[in-house]
């Protein structure tokens, strides 16, 4: 019971961060390890920062009209 609350929480948790643009960094740092073994993994906050950039701009202003 505990651990189909405790999975149904980081489901949860998983889809709000894909709604506002943000994949899951253990994804990516799985991925990471896995497909591209030579490249610097970002940190957390870095990797944050450049998903907010790729999704509203550099800027961090949503640049569509609506």
């Amino acid at each position: 019971m505990l651990n189909k609350i405790s999975r149904t929480v980081r489901y949860l948790g998983q889809s709000m961060r894909l709604m506002v643009g943000v994949p899951e960094y253990s994804t990516y740092v799985d991925h990471m390890k896995n497909a591209h073994p030579d490249k610097l993994i970002m940190s957390y906050q870095e990797f944050f920062r450049e998903r907010q950039e790729a999704r509203y701009g550099s800027t961090g202003k949503i640049t569509r009209c609506c």
